[in-house]
């Protein structure tokens, strides 16, 4: 199995070791986060962060696509904090009476960005999105369910290629799933999240283009501390550190913007 899908498929191994740990009898504190993908690498350091100051706190994240978890937590999945790559999903959960809007908050930006191998020879840099006219598949996170998928399908219209390359598409469950398509050669380029670029299984190994914020609705990425949460104050925890200063700085690092004031 590719690295790559390796390390996103980490999140959900480790969430069910944790919970394995804790009917053995761990005491310490567990926030369960249900997380969009795009968000792997820079959570994954900032619970890091979080555990070396507090090693009373853990934080067990699952990673998948933010449409998929909003589906489960509209059943009430067992997770304590939703971080969706899209606000509305979280603003949804509150209009059905899934939380307060009073624990809702936004956390970042989502930047989208074209990645291809190293050695393609399609023209990004130069042409931009119209480059993806001459790929034989393109892999984007699937519309369907996810926002970083629901973005690359407006930047591909808004170019005037959707017609053209819509055919050749591959979806992915998410944008980790399209940015591992081209890792293992299913796919010639990606329309993913520049957060996910930016991580060491991909930094170097391929070329990047930022689709400008203008080809594509805002990408503005939201949470919500869910009503059921088992510990409300380990929730908030991770909450305040993500919209603390460092936080902050720690998700721009990770090629994420900052959220709408």
């Amino acid at each position: 199995m590719p690295r790559f899908l390796i390390l996103v498929l980490a999140g959900a191994l480790a969430a069910s070791a944790s919970a394995a740990g804790q009917a053995g009898g761990d005491t310490r504190r567990a926030v369960r986060v249900a997380a969009a993908a795009d968000l792997k690498f820079a959570l994954d350091e900032a619970i890091a962060r979080l555990a070396r100051r507090q090693p009373a706190l853990r934080v067990e994240p699952t990673y998948g696509s933010s449409g998929s978890m909003h589906a489960q937590l509209r059943q009430q999945a067992p997770y304590d904090v939703y971080l969706s790559a899209d606000v509305d999903y979280p603003r949804d959960l509150v209009s059905r009476g899934v939380g307060s809007a009073r624990d809702l908050f936004t956390y970042a930006a989502g930047r989208l960005v074209i990645w291809v191998p190293a050695g393609s020879t399609l023209p990004v840099e130069r042409d931009g999105l119209r480059a993806l006219d001459r790929a034989g598949r393109i892999a984007i996170a699937n519309p369907r369910h996810a926002p970083y998928g629901r973005a690359a399908e407006a930047a591909l219209r808004r170019a005037g290629i959707w017609d053209r390359v819509s055919r050749r598409l591959v979806l992915g469950e998410n944008v980790a799933q399209a940015a591992q398509f081209v890792q293992s050669g299913a796919a010639d380029a990606a329309i993913i999240a520049k957060s996910l670029v930016a991580a060491p299984a991909l930094r170097g190994s391929g070329r990047v283009w930022d689709v400008p914020g203008s080809m594509h609705p805002p990408l503005v990425q939201g949470g919500l501390i869910l009503p059921w949460a088992a510990s409300r104050g380990a929730a908030e925890q991770l909450r305040d550190f993500l919209l603390s200063n460092e936080g902050r700085a720690l998700l721009q690092a990770h090629g994420f913007g900052l959220p709408p004031k």
